[in-house]
């Protein structure tokens, strides 16, 4: 035996307690997988997505990764597993998910960053102040007389009232008066409230519903109920959903984050799904597929009936069964992307 072998030997039996193979890489895992329900991307995937891994779908808006997830989510559900769903930006549709088969009695349905104050009714958001419906006093003077007061301190202040009933993008400036612009964050789903003032005496005239709205609040939010979930175990699937976050911010998540989640979800066997613009994970995800934008179906020269989704394979960890067989001949090139249709109610079936 060489000198090289022993001395391997030696260091792998003192820390076969603390370390088991030191010196000897892990074998490749071949994971197993769960139908999507979707044939042909169960077909692309050589039967579905990684159990016990961390998927990640990146895409645009209206890529179809919200609906190949709900497609993932309704099949375990409906073999009686359990499975949560991580909402940070607030946009997951309960009918949606319903109309796909998602059993709702086993989804849980995690709400990031909403705000826990009653929210007053229909009624009561849609009425002017009490000042500008009682009429004022009359006042004696050149322009009273029993008639009221000036023209222009009737319409002061008016504009303003009613431009609460229109949006912000709406308004048009009214009797000469300065208009509020609207901000608007970098997002592309979820608008940012202005900064706090500095002044420690003006924080609390401060909406604290605006602090609550910003995104990596959310994100902060979500990644602690990801660790919660996973730590409590007993979920099938985890879908975290940040497709409404902007990179930029999406992007500030650390790497450690995603290591932790990878050997969660191994040791649970939980499949972790991460809904994202732009890959988050990176050598932690053990799938990651690329969406391109949907495309209206053209069936019908005058009705919508569906959307075309493309999807890729970017990157996929030992996809096939190690073997020692090495052949002489090319293999054939495999496909690395898949087409489905999505098909609207009212187009009924073809």
């Amino acid at each position: 035996m060489s000198s090289a072998s022993s001395i391997r030997l030696q260091i792998e039996a003192a820390l076969a307690a603390r370390i088991p193979s030191a010196l000897t890489p892990l074998p490749r895992i071949i994971r197993p997988v769960s139908p999507t329900g979707v044939d042909e991307v169960n077909e692309l995937l050589n039967g579905g997505l990684p159990l016990g891994a961390i998927s990640e779908f990146v895409g645009p808006e209206c890529s179809g990764r919200t609906a190949l997830a709900l497609s993932f989510v309704a099949q375990v559900t409906g073999s009686g597993s359990v499975c949560a769903w991580i909402d940070v930006s607030d946009a997951l549709s309960p009918e949606s998910a319903a109309a796909t088969g998602v059993d709702l009695k086993r989804l849980l349905w995690v709400r990031c960053g909403v705000s826990s104050q009653p929210q007053q009714n229909s009624e009561a958001a849609f009425r002017l102040p009490e000042k500008y419906l009682d009429p004022p006093a009359i006042k004696k003077g050149l322009h009273g007389g029993g008639f009221g007061p000036h023209p222009r301190t009737e319409v002061k202040g008016l504009s303003q009232a009613v431009g609460k009933f229109l949006h912000p993008e709406a308004l048009a400036p009214r009797c000469a008066e300065p208009q509020p612009r609207p901000v608007r964050d970098r997002e592309s789903t979820t608008a940012v409230s202005p900064q706090p003032p500095a002044n420690p005496k003006q924080r609390d005239q401060f909406p604290k519903a605006w602090v609550r709205t910003k995104p990596w609040s959310r994100i902060e939010q979500a990644l602690r109920v990801a660790d919660l979930l996973l730590q409590a175990g007993g979920f099938a699937v985890i879908v975290l959903d940040m497709s409404g976050i902007a990179p930029e911010h999406a992007s500030r998540v650390p790497m450690a984050t995603w290591f932790r989640y990878r050997a969660a979800v191994e040791r649970s066997q939980t499949s972790l799904l991460l809904l994202t613009q732009h890959p988050c994970a990176k050598s932690s995800g053990e799938l990651l597929l690329r969406f391109q934008p949907g495309e209206a179906c053209r069936d019908e020269s005058t009705v919508f009936t569906g959307v075309e989704y493309h999807v890729e394979v970017d990157r996929r960890r030992f996809a096939e069964a190690p073997t020692n067989v090495v052949s002489i001949r090319k293999p054939p090139r495999k496909e690395t992307g898949a087409t489905w249709r999505s098909q609207s109610t009212w187009a009924g079936s073809r």
